[in-house]
């Protein structure tokens, strides 16, 4: 089975914790995203070969979608039974992954996220890792 096919996310758990975000995926497993997440405004670029995961909660901040934006190490079977979604872009290329929040492929091996908070109709956030550190973000609106 590839790798590299979109996914189609399923509704998770999501726990907002004062020492970072807890998903708990659809096969019954958490995971604790750690850290309080940086405020952002209108514009993410992560940095070079990041790992990029971004969760849309609900309004009630108890639920969310996850999709991993370039994830090329997860197989599909994989996702489908922890219902985190994957999206793949080119080099250029450009999808809204949830309404008010788009993810574009940028040079350097960066991913851009674009998030409007207000019209995904809940908190948006994303989370840039690799083997070295992760990093916690949470788009907000423009004051």
């Amino acid at each position: 089975m590839s790798a590299r096919n979109d996914v189609a996310p399923s509704t998770l758990g999501v726990e907002l914790l004062e020492h970072g975000v807890q998903v708990e995926y659809t096969d019954g497993r958490t995971t604790l995203y750690r850290g309080v997440p940086e405020k952002v405004e209108g514009t993410l670029t992560t940095g070079p070969g990041k790992q990029t995961h971004i969760l849309v909660t609900d309004p009630t901040e108890t639920e969310g979608v996850m999709v991993y934006v370039n994830d090329l190490k997860t197989h599909d079977d994989i996702l489908e039974s922890t219902g985190v979604g994957r999206v793949i872009l080119e080099q250029g290329d450009e999808e809204e992954i949830f309404p008010g929040v788009t993810a574009r492929r940028v040079g350097g091996m960066r991913t851009e996220v674009e998030a409007d908070p207000e019209e995904a109709r809940g908190r948006v956030f994303a989370f840039a890792e690799d083997d070295w550190g992760e990093e916690s973000y949470e788009f907000v609106t423009e004051e």
